[in-house]
């Protein structure tokens, strides 16, 4: 069989996430409702959407709206049925009763439920009906999140499971986990059993909340929203919800059950109103009084609001082992959080998986974490925590390692595919270089490059790395959340506090030589980008021979936000390619004009498509809609391109003080109209020097190297600037934008 139409019936958030996606991969989709119009208005949400379901609007076209009564009829010309409409039983029988009387033989139908067990969903279907039914569990927002849970029985065909498997792996991009009719299924059972256990230790061990979201966050691998905060992101009447399902489904005896219940104040927060971020707030609020908006926490203890308190636990990488031992109270709070959610993992293996590590990967793919319970553990270390937890007699799978007295026992990752991803690779690296802040990986024919730094932003080490790495053809990737958010600018103030700004300059001179190298060294540069690639990490890309880039990418030269410049050749780089465009042959000021209102307003670009009128992206790359094809395709990449010739320098005709009038009287507009302000205006000069070329004519040639010097030269100015100090510390600090 083959997936060439699919139908989704229901428009709300799901419903209308998944046509949106299936849209992305160009597949034809019908999306019903009870009335075309609420159909319609969905097909409006989408195009709106914030961030940005499709890849680009034109993506669209690809989706028809109608209603369940007049345009049923089109599930019998459909591959696949998705049902995805409210999560009561009633309903979604009458609704299979109806698609199982229409759809054409062999066709594929699922629901996207994340409740209800496939056996309840199927109880009144026909056995042969039952081999063509599973749950199709998308993870929201479907674009951006990795996980999509099949769940089947022993009723299915597994060869039509197998084929959706690989479609949506294919086709859709999905990280795809095969489990079992269990409550909760993989993703869910783990995820919210441990932000539960998170919030209930956090009480019982006297932590605020916001305590509790710095341990259960970034140190521990888990994104910074933590535990409370990730509750009012999903919604705590939803959250609430969903834990009265697992207390339905789950036997009573299964540990989940001591901490489904919850905090006693969330009955009292959904009742006012305070349901999350949808609602008046949450665990936070903004209080905004007196034309200022403060953020709030709630005291558990007085269950009233107060300013939010950061809490600074003074990590810098995730290093599980320091943080379980540390000897105050984030440590026994992490030890009791993490030792518990290993403990509940491997309780359930086999219960509900034979393969442990598809727990970890639907943790990864669906909650966002860098490592799942059983990489915790072999993180830690089999001899550390045997060392530290108690009773495991009843834990088969603990109790199998402690017997086998082995320190490693993890083996493959990434079992659900048989792509050759960078989890998988490394374990047959050759030789390994490490240094704080990147890895280089040896392989024969290659090298790889992964950053490891916070947001991976960039820095001396990693520029050692890049450098180190180019005796061999070179591929740039990385498994975290971002390719790089750019140069770490914590690294740079230090050296701003400490007022010594020579090394400030040594260090961006240093980015500019290694960019350089990058573009100019004798084997392929390719950079394979997932996740944010802005400021020095997009100047990284614009200087690699090739980009395969992920579909979920967000690229930009946005260092006007913190009042800099690009000055590791991204001013340069961009500059050059709008030079080669066919306007710039007649007007020699379109390019510095475009590029200047293109780091001018930091735009950034949300997909390839979105990346490639803005010339962030030029003919020398692919577009990949699956992450774990990324590795595979540069290595493709490599492999056709050993013989590459090598890169050219550039050299402008730039009209200087012309095209700098033009885009000073940009700048007095916006100045006028109160779109910027003072440091605005010095900003945006600064940026206009270097597009202009400086102090250069038509008459003259520009280098590359006199290029950088400008760039570099603008960029020290504004840095020892105080008005571009107090925007990069709030910034940091706030990870907001300040307008000055």
């Amino acid at each position: 069989m083959k997936i060439n139409k699919v139908v989704v019936i229901g428009s709300g958030t799901m419903g209308s996430g998944i046509a949106a996606h299936l849209c992305n991969a160009n597949i034809p989709v019908v999306l019903l409702d009870l009335k075309t119009e609420i159909s319609e208005k969905a097909k409006e949400r989408i195009l709106k959407s914030r961030p940005p379901l499709l890849f680009e609007k034109d993506k669209i076209k690809s989706l028809k709206a109608g209603n369940i009564s007049d345009d049923f009829d089109i599930v019998s010309d459909a591959d696949w049925i998705i049902e995805a409409v409210v999560e009561r039983i009633d309903i979604k029988h009458d609704i299979y009763k109806k698609i199982f009387d229409k759809r054409k033989k062999d066709s594929i139908v699922s629901s996207n439920t994340s409740t209800i067990p496939l056996k309840v969903l199927s109880e009144k279907l026909k056995t042969e009906d039952k081999r063509d039914f599973c749950i199709t569990h998308f993870f929201n927002p479907v674009r951006y999140m990795g996980l999509l849970e099949i769940v089947r029985d022993k009723s299915n065909d597994k060869n039509k499971i197998n084929y959706l498997k690989d479609f949506c792996e294919e086709k859709l991009g999905k990280g795809v986990i095969v489990c079992g009719d269990t409550p909760g299924f993989l993703g869910n059972r783990i995820g919210v059993y441990a932000m539960q256990v998170a919030m209930t230790e956090a009480v019982n061990m006297g932590l605020s909340i916001e305590e509790a979201d710095a341990v259960f966050g970034r140190p521990m691998g888990i994104p910074k929203t933590g535990v409370f905060a990730l509750y009012d992101l999903i919604g705590i009447d939803l959250m609430s919800d969903v834990l009265k399902s697992f207390q339905k489904e789950l036997p009573k005896e299964d540990e989940f059950q001591k901490v489904v219940s919850g905090l006693p104040i969330i009955k009292k927060l959904i009742e006012t109103g305070y349901t999350g971020r949808k609602g008046k707030g949450g665990f936070y609020r903004m209080n905004k009084s007196e034309n200022k908006k403060t953020l709030e926490a709630l005291n558990l203890n007085k269950n009233e609001y107060f300013p939010v308190k950061k809490i600074d636990l003074k990590i810098d990488k995730i290093n599980l082992l320091e943080l379980i031992n540390r000897n105050d109270k984030y440590g026994k709070y992490a030890w009791s959080v993490i030792s518990k959610i290993i403990l509940y993992s491997s309780s359930l293996v086999p219960a509900i998986t034979d393969e442990y590590n598809d727990i970890d990967e639907a943790l990864r793919l669906g909650f966002n974490w860098s490592m799942g319970p059983f990489e915790m553990l072999e993180s830690i270390g089999l001899k550390n925590f045997f060392s530290k937890i108690g009773d495991i007699n009843h834990n088969e799978f603990l109790k199998d390692l402690k017997e086998k007295k082995v320190e490693s026992f993890y083996d493959e990752r990434q079992k659900y595919t048989n792509l050759q991803t960078l989890g998988k690779i490394k374990k047959t690296v050759i030789k390994l270089d490490k240094n704080d802040s990147a890895e280089i990986f040896r392989f024969k024919d290659f090298n790889i490059v992964e950053f490891n730094t916070k947001a991976n932003a960039l820095d001396n080490d990693s520029m050692d790395a890049l450098k180190k790495a180019t005796d061999k053809p070179l591929i740039i990737i990385n498994e975290s959340m971002q390719f790089s958010a750019g140069v770490n600018l914590n690294y740079v103030m230090e050296f701003i506090k400490s007022k010594d700004t020579k090394s400030v300059e040594k260090f961006i001179k240093y980015f500019q030589d290694t960019c350089k190298h990058l573009k100019y060294c004798k084997y392929p540069v390719i950079s394979a980008p997932s996740g944010l690639a802005l400021g020095g990490g997009e100047e990284v890309l614009l200087q690699s021979n090739y980009v395969v880039t992920h579909t979920n990418i967000v690229m930009g030269l946005v260092e006007t936000i913190v009042g800099l410049v690009p000055a590791g050749g991204g001013c340069k780089e961009l500059l050059w390619r709008w030079c080669q465009t066919s306007k710039s042959e007649s007007d020699p000021d379109y390019a510095p004009l475009k590029v200047f209102d293109i780091i001018g307003y930091a735009k950034t670009a949300s997909s390839p498509q979105e990346a490639k009128p803005l010339l962030f992206l030029d003919k020398n790359h692919d577009v990949i809609i699956n992450r774990n094809e990324l590795l595979p395709a540069a290595r493709k990449l490599l492999n056709n391109n050993v013989d590459m010739s090598p890169s050219k320098e550039c050299k402008f005709k730039l009209s200087g003080k012309n095209a700098r009038e033009k885009m000073h009287k940009i700048l007095e507009t916006l100045y006028n109209d109160k779109k910027i302000l003072d440091h605005g205006m010095e900003v945006g000069k600064e940026l206009a020097y270097v597009l202009s070329g400086g102090d250069t004519d038509l008459k003259k040639e520009v280098t590359e190297d006199q290029m950088y010097k400008l760039e570099l030269n603008s960029f020290m100015k504004l840095v020892e600037n105080k008005k571009t100090q107090d925007r990069i510390v709030h910034t940091l600090k706030t990870g907001k934008p300040l307008i000055n």
